[in-house]
């Protein structure tokens, strides 16, 4: 008996026909479920109803949050923290400084790596010499205040000491963003008169800067911190 042809090409169309139908069949309730395409230790991708566990690859809910800034980005962004503006507002620092001057240049990297906000007072004149010397009862350098306490010279430890009593953080919290404000002399110059008699009046008139020394401006009662430091 001879084969019978074609039997086998329908056969098989029949099957193909059945498997896309069953197919179909299975992949709508999946769409309608959401499919979860999950990625194993080895590589391997399967499919699921089900949501993959926090530590799979490919899980949505292993995304960052969103709304929080990157470090890069709360870095460039100005922010000063609470603690540092509480101590900047209490107790604000000033140094000063003069040119040639050895330990103002160490106090000056002191202040600038431990990320303290300051402002510098450049003692080089006659008059910012004379002005220290009614603000401090010294004309040595350098000199640092922190509120009202006065610390003559420079010592790591007690400066150190006296910051940390001020509650300045123990390392920098400056933002990217910060900018130090440009050194400024104790005293400020005194424009000149045109005429010399109008210049010695003024010279007269100048030499008193009470009203910019430190020391006229009115302080609050001394506050005792629990280290024992008086500000």
């Amino acid at each position: 008996m001879k084969p019978v042809l074609g039997h086998r090409p329908a056969t098989f169309g029949a099957m193909m026909t059945l498997a896309l139908t069953l197919g179909a069949a299975v992949s709508a309730p999946a769409q309608a479920q959401g499919v979860y395409r999950i990625v194993g230790p080895d590589g391997k991708v399967s499919y699921s109803d089900q949501p993959p566990p926090a530590n799979a690859q490919g899980n949505p809910s292993a995304k960052p949050a969103a709304g929080g800034p990157s470090t890069s980005t709360a870095a460039a962004s100005g922010y000063t923290p609470p603690e540092l503006k509480q101590a900047m507002g209490r107790y604000p620092v000033v140094f000063y400084a003069g040119k040639d001057c050895a330990p103002c240049d160490t106090g000056r990297n002191y202040l600038n790596g431990r990320g303290i906000p300051y402002t510098e007072k450049t003692v080089n004149s006659n008059d910012d010499i004379a002005a220290l010397k009614r603000l401090s009862g010294a004309s040595s350098l350098p000199m640092l205040s922190i509120g009202s306490q006065q610390i003559k010279g420079y010592s790591e430890v007690e400066w150190t000491q006296y910051l940390d009593a001020a509650g300045y953080p123990k390392k920098s919290a400056l933002s990217a963003a910060y900018r130090r404000p440009a050194p400024s002399p104790l005293v400020e110059a005194k424009a000149a008169d045109a005429t010399a008699t109008a210049g010695a009046s003024t010279r007269k008139t100048a030499k008193p800067v009470d009203a910019e020394a430190p020391a006229e401006v009115p302080v609050a009662p001394p506050v005792t911190t629990p280290g024992g430091i008086r500000f």
